[in-house]
């Protein structure tokens, strides 16, 4: 096989990174630009791949956590990996299979069916994420041009936030629900074609050997938490969730000790003794929760409760996207002068200003306060994942750019495991508790519309008259309650993530 080799992309001073640099920083956005989209667009595809494919309210969730659910318990795996074999290698791999795989998602006829593609899509979008970020880590060595990157490497999530519900919007309105996950393939492509020419392959002079018990034990210990979780906020506590609680926090365990013991771990644990790298690790975590619990219900307030289509919906959201997009370049030179101590948890205030209004502007006729509401929770989410981000990167070992990434992305997936779950499971178990069903609706009909909004609003459709009004009203009055409880819990881990950046990040200078 011919081996094409990268052209360098320093400028020839050693330490700052060239015009091939900055083309390769732009390949390098297609994957990231892609996953963004991805996830913005299936929260928006809810409501008609529900009414297509009839999933239950478990599964309602399932097809939104499957892939980040398995994306997070393979991301450390997957960065080391890529530390050892090759970050790029790992990246092309990852591309060719997660288009295949959303091709096949396209066309699944049950929900089931799409659970597990969204599931496959995740073992390939593994080693995707940890990929770009490394490399950005390895190709701009110069601290002042990566704090740069990395605020375009977020503007770009932003981006895909904004650009998904459009695009989605336009998809959705003319095609099936499937032409979102088709996507893929156009994006994809081009990654295939021009990285082998401009992104240098990198990797860890020093990997180690493979550890396959500790990858084993890094997946035991993902799985059953995040999964417990799930249980928890859904169903309520039970057996099962405390058995596999008992069950993760033991592999965990044992994993931290394997960690500790070896002469080359697979997860430097060192990393977490540094302030900085945790603190900002945790602000990143519940950053993403709030956002992605957010972005879980407001999809649905915009379509089913004030009445717009996709398209509309998205167009809606756009303001506090962009808002997200410009707030995190423009903190870039404000890093530079003001702490982070300081700055993430000033930013973080609009967050939870945002979170608070969206919780107080329920109801039919709220659209104009909801976009207002939901830009000043934008502006907190861009600037303090900019920050928390360049934080990580730069508080890790350059050969361990692929584990600290793999961390870094990790935390991202599980927060939006944890941000549909917890905050989409509170907003569920409110609203099942809360919805008053009309006398003489049918029970199966009842029970259809317990189950989510969306069932309640076919439900109420197929009543037609006077009862379908009536059923209609309740669904929206019970899911206003879940999302004020939804919002508040939204403001409180974000006042959280602005408590411990206050505390964990003094002393850090980001000059």
């Amino acid at each position: 096989m011919t081996v094409t080799h990268a052209i360098p992309v320093t400028d020839g001073t050693g330490g700052r990174a060239g015009a091939r640099g900055w083309v390769a920083l732009a390949v390098l956005m297609l994957p990231v630009l892609l996953v963004s989209v991805d996830n913005t667009v299936l929260s928006f595809a809810l409501p008609m791949i529900s009414s297509a494919l009839e999933p239950t309210s478990i599964q309602q969730l399932w097809i939104i956590d499957a892939y980040p659910l398995v994306l997070a318990a393979l991301l450390v795996t997957m960065g080391t990996l890529g530390d050892r074999f090759g970050r790029r290698r790992m990246l092309l791999i990852g591309a060719t299979g997660f288009a295949l795989v959303s091709a096949a998602s396209a066309f699944a006829p049950t929900a089931g069916w799409l659970i597990s593609g969204r599931a496959g899509m995740a073992v390939f979008g593994a080693m995707l994420m940890p990929s770009t970020l490394s490399l950005i880590r390895s190709i701009f060595s110069e601290r002042a041009q990566r704090r740069l990157a990395i605020a375009v490497w977020a503007a770009m999530f932003s981006a895909g936030a904004a650009l998904g519900p459009i695009v989605g919007g336009f998809l959705l309105e003319h095609f099936a629900w499937g032409s979102v996950f088709l996507m893929a393939v156009p994006v994809l492509v081009p990654l295939l074609v021009f990285a082998p020419m401009f992104v240098p392959e990198s990797r860890d002079p020093d990997p180690g050997r493979i550890d396959p018990v500790s990858i084993v034990l890094s997946i035991g210990a993902m799985l059953p938490i995040v999964y417990a979780i799930k249980q928890l906020a859904v169903e309520g506590f039970s057996a099962t969730v405390v058995v596999l609680l008992v069950a993760g926090v033991l592999f965990g365990l044992l994993f931290v000790r394997r960690q500790l013991r070896a002469e080359i771990p697979m997860l430097d644990m060192g990393l977490f003794r540094t302030p900085a790298f945790t603190g900002a690790l945790l602000v990143n975590l519940l950053s993403v929760i709030a956002l992605v619990g957010f972005l879980f219900f407001i999809a649905q307030h915009l379509q089913l409760i004030i009445g717009l289509s996709p398209m509309e919906s998205g167009l809606a959201l756009l303001p506090s996207l962009v808002a997200m997009i410009v707030a995190g370049l423009i903190v870039v030179p404000l890093s530079v002068r003001i702490p982070p101590r300081v700055l993430i948890p000033a930013a973080l205030v609009f967050s939870v200003a945002g979170y608070v209004g969206i919780g107080l502007t329920t109801g039919p006729d709220t659209l104009w306060p909801t976009i207002v509401a939901s830009v000043s929770l934008g502006i907190g989410i861009g600037m303090a994942e900019t920050v928390s981000n360049e934080l990580i990167l730069s508080s890790a070992p350059a050969a361990k750019a692929g584990a600290a990434s793999a961390v870094s992305e990790t935390a991202y997936e599980l927060g939006t495991v944890l941000g549909t779950s917890v905050i989409g499971g509170f907003l569920t178990a409110v609203y099942r508790t809360t919805i008053a069903i009309p006398e003489g609706v049918p029970a199966h009909i009842a029970a259809e519309a317990r189950e989510t909004l969306a069932g309640a609003m076919n439900a109420a459709g197929e009543l037609g008259g006077m009862l379908g009004a009536a059923l209609r009203a309740a669904a929206a009055q019970a899911f206003d309650a879940g999302v004020g409880a939804a919002a508040l819990t939204g403001a409180v881990l974000v006042a959280v993530a602005a408590v411990i950046a206050a505390t964990t990040l003094k002393g850090r200078s980001t000059r």
